[in-house]
């Protein structure tokens, strides 16, 4: 697990780290929600705001940090709504006192509303164009997803973790190995890996109101992977059969205006909300040390919350088991 937390990263230092750029804060620090990194947004005295992010150690690499900079950067070059690091004597990757930062332009916006089906074809179009940006080259540097492997590795993990209460380990890795032996079974042979945001949420996403037209504008490609189109797209999908078959039809025909699809892609939407799950569980397991998480997820080292894991996975061991989503609605 984890040892490092983020005590020495002072107002001082922080302070200090954005004067280095040559751009002085005159407003206060307002701490964005992120736990991952220390996130924080400040306006300049050229009353410009902006949000700086301190990079936690261990987590990337420079070359991998790099490279999801320059991925926003080209999206951006292609005049893609994405918001990406500002360049200093063209570096967009610093450090200052042992700890490596970056420096964004502060983008405004109103939620992305999932309920909304013109929302929803507007982000098709955008993922299109962007896939197609994406798809261009690859990534040398950043993970790939690997369903099978991927959620092998946090089963195994959190077996070792020892944090599923023993009365319930039986009733959590029982159901977790059904999970998993029938999500690889879903698997297409024919998948094609393309770079992608890899955490397309509506968190991540804003709507700007622009004087021609709105748009999406993407936030946060610090997740950003190698992995199916799909990946891009099933966190978008919410509620029952009949509301997910809509809000999916939608996103695909402003998708496919730019870009075709795969629909048997489709085939892997369940098995990748499973990987979530898992991979949320083995995140909290490994910052477990960081002060941050037990302060701010007090509920995980509970039975309530493993009891509400083990109803989780049979619900969702019965989402596997249902036909898969087909356009048509």
């Amino acid at each position: 697990m984890s040892q490092f937390d983020f005590s020495e990263l002072g107002p001082d230092l922080i302070l200090d780290a954005i004067e280095s750029t040559g751009i002085y804060p005159e407003s206060g620090l307002l701490a964005l929600n992120s736990y991952e990194n220390r996130v924080y947004q400040f306006v300049a005295e050229e009353k410009k705001r902006y949000v700086v992010k301190f990079y936690r150690p261990e987590r990337w690499s420079n070359e991998q940090i790099i490279e999801e900079h320059k991925f926003s950067l080209e999206l951006a070059e292609h005049d893609i709504e994405a918001v990406a690091p500002i360049e200093f004597d063209g570096k967009t990757l610093l450090e200052y006192g042992g700890h490596r930062f970056s420096l964004f332009p502060s983008v405004g916006g109103r939620m992305f509303e999932l309920d909304d089906l013109d929302h929803l074809e507007r982000l098709g179009q955008l993922l299109g164009r962007i896939h197609n940006i994406s798809d261009a080259k690859p990534f040398e540097h950043r993970l790939t997803i690997n369903i099978k492997q991927d959620l092998i590795e946090a089963a195994e993990y959190l077996r070792k973790s020892e944090l599923v209460p023993r009365y319930l380990q039986d009733a959590f890795f029982q159901d977790l190995d059904k999970v998993i032996t029938l999500s690889c079974q879903h698997l297409p042979n024919n998948l094609k890996n393309i770079r992608l945001h890899g955490d397309c949420h509506t968190g991540n996403i804003l709507w700007q109101l622009g004087s021609e037209s709105d748009d999406a504008v993407l936030v946060d490609f610090d997740d950003c992977i190698t992995g199916p189109a799909i990946q891009d797209i099933w966190m978008m999908l919410s509620g029952d059969r009949q509301q997910q078959t809509l809000q999916l039809d939608t996103i695909i025909e402003g998708y496919e205006m730019f870009r075709p699809f795969n629909h048997e892609e489709f085939a892997i939407i369940e098995p990748l909300r499973a990987r979530r799950m898992l991979m949320y569980m083995t995140w909290l397991a490994k910052r477990w040390s960081d002060p941050a998480f037990p302060r701010n997820f007090s509920w995980f080292n509970t039975d309530k919350f493993w009891e509400q894991q083990v109803l989780a996975l049979k619900e969702q061991l019965s989402a596997i088991e249902q036909p898969l989503l087909k356009l048509g609605y």
